[in-house]
């Protein structure tokens, strides 16, 4: 599994690239997900002519085979240094294997090392490759400043002090992957955020040349591009030689893919592709390769085609656009006043669809009022107000069996399934509700399509949630879910009441605190708890007490 940030805050998602298929996830405490069955590739006839070296059949398009040559650089007498940075079971080791052997190829000598110490998959990983034109002398490992390009493939690991010693301001040319590749810790606490990438940015320009540094989200493109991210590594190496930063020949790289024989269709696909985004720009990879411009942009957040909010109905959608034209929020001037109001916008049509357009207008009226408060005592600030749209549209549309349902029977879930494994031979969905549970049922009941109908029934009785006729409403953790937005109400009322220039950091605090509320069940109530506990933390003893009844106990 890996975080993942998205429009709706940091989730978690299976990263299909790095899968190791144990399927213990079915096994798991998560009541809802899909499996999805893929076709098996059909046998070449027998006389027909094999793809030709370097044909890709299964991703999105085809690389140009013929694509200008750099400037090499040519190795002097104390050789060229390559210094490549990144994670272990991504493939550093095997670019460091083809570049020696690329290196072989075209006649140079070649001394290497891979260091990857008591790493494992996730662990960091570094290796020095120093060529040369005539015979190999010195040490193996690349000094301090003595690399000439610095291949950034983790950018954790390429910002490490530790390994920028090896750079030098006016020798060393960087190529960066922006990939945000979590490490353990992000992964078991999802509180755990990524650092600031700006700043580690800004520590390679400061070591290398920044004039002449890459920067490539080489995990996006390489999914875009490829229909997977394993080969993003080859994709960075590419984008390295056409920056004029490795010695050896394309061809000779080209080579030693094919003589590594592993996905080798793919990998060459990856190298060209990184040579396309240096030579001709995002813009031209996006011209060329025909993916969204989002491929390209590390800014961008994660989204899943067809999926997200973008997904909600026209009908929702116009509900919310007359909900937010009535309320206060649209007329407000400013940038950041705009961009609250699309959030609240796009939120409230999500809960039209959730539910009815009677939820959404309670919604807009709450971010409403909350905005007016703080634009009477903080002027143009929209923290707060964002922070309440943001956190109060999560506690609203909790994910019960309506829901899931409704997810389920989204437009645009075929599309992402495709999107994700490509042409699929079939679906299940793995259900475990926790009414189910309380009956005594320990596994997840599996559907089909042929199911789908039961799932549109259970999407329509999403009315009665919250009345005494949801009868799924009874269950511990969704009596919680729901007094919870009751007393997210009445915390951020008092904020709101007592609201001064003293106190608006407290709040927007407060405000953000169902951040630590994840999960199902038993993990979700738990963070129930956190959540209370910390209000009780933020809170001075001298402040009028809010009364909060969702406690789990």
């Amino acid at each position: 599994v890996q975080p993942v940030d998205t429009e709706l805050g940091t989730k978690t998602r299976i990263h299909q690239s790095s899968c190791n298929f144990d399927y213990t996830c079915i096994e798991g405490d998560c009541p809802s997900f899909i499996r999805v069955k893929t076709r098996a590739a059909k046998p070449r006839p027998a006389g027909a002519k094999a793809p030709a070296a370097g044909a890709v059949r299964t991703v999105r398009a085809q690389p140009p085979a013929d694509i200008a040559e750099p400037d090499r650089p040519v190795p002097g007498p104390d050789g060229y240094g390559v210094f490549m940075a990144g994670v272990g079971g991504t493939g550093v080791v095997t670019v460091s294997q083809v570049l020696a052997t690329a290196a072989l190829l075209d006649g140079l000598d070649i001394l290497g090392l891979d260091q990857t110490g008591l790493s494992q998959k996730g662990g960091p990983v570094v290796s020095h490759l120093r060529f040369f034109a005539g015979e190999a002398s010195g040490a193996n490992l690349i000094g301090a400043g003595d690399a000439d390009c610095y291949l950034g493939l983790d950018l954790l690991v390429a910002a490490d002090p530790k390994n920028l010693a090896k750079a030098d301001p006016e020798r060393t040319l960087a190529v960066t992957s922006t990939s945000k590749l979590p490490t353990g810790d992000m992964v078991a606490h999802v509180d755990e955020t990524y650092p600031e990438i700006d700043g580690m940015l800004a520590a390679i320009d400061g070591a290398t040349r920044a004039s002449a540094s890459i920067r490539l989200d080489a995990d996006r493109m390489a999914d875009a591009l490829l229909g997977t991210a394993m080969p993003a590594n080859v994709l960075a190496l590419g984008a390295a030689y056409q920056a004029g930063g490795i010695p050896v020949s394309a061809a000779s790289i080209e080579e030693a893919i094919k003589l590594n024989g592993v996905a080798v269709a793919a990998n060459i696909a990856a190298f060209r592709w990184g040579r396309v985004y240096v030579r001709e720009g995002a813009d031209g990879l996006v011209s060329l390769a025909g993916v969204a411009p989002a491929a390209t942009s590390p800014e961008a957040p994660a989204a899943v085609p067809g999926l997200g909010l973008d997904s909600v109905p026209v009908k929702a959608k116009a509900t919310a656009r007359a909900l937010l034209q009535e309320s206060g929020l649209a007329p407000v001037p400013g940038e950041g006043a705009a961009a609250l109001a699309e959030m609240v916008e796009r939120r409230a049509a999500d809960l039209a669809d959730y539910q009815s357009a009677a939820l959404a207008s309670e919604y807009v009226d709450f971010v409403d009022a909350a905005s007016a408060r703080e634009r009477e005592v903080m002027g143009e600030r929209t923290e707060l107000a964002e922070a309440v749209a943001r956190y109060l549209h999560k506690l609203i549309a909790y994910k019960d069996e309506y829901e899931v349902a409704r997810l389920h029977l989204r437009p645009g879930l075929h599309e992402a399934m495709r999107d994700a494994v490509g042409d699929y031979a079939g679906y299940r969905i793995l259900l475990h509700p926790p009414a189910l549970r309380a009956l005594g049922l320990k596994r997840k009941i599996s559907l089909g399509p042929l199911q789908r109908p039961a799932l549109a029934v259970l999407k329509a009785m999403r009315r009665l949630r919250g009345t005494p006729l949801d009868l799924f409403g009874y269950a511990k953790v969704r009596r919680v879910e729901r007094q919870l937005v009751a007393d997210y109400r009445a915390l951020m009322e008092a904020e709101l009441n007592a609201l001064t220039p003293g106190t608006y950091e407290r709040a927007v605090r407060l405000a953000q605190l169902p951040d630590v509320i994840r999960g199902y069940e038993d993990v979700k109530l738990a963070g129930v708890e956190r959540f209370h506990e910390q209000v009780r933390a933020i809170r001075s003893p001298d402040t009028r007490p809010v009364a909060l009844t969702s406690k789990p106990g």
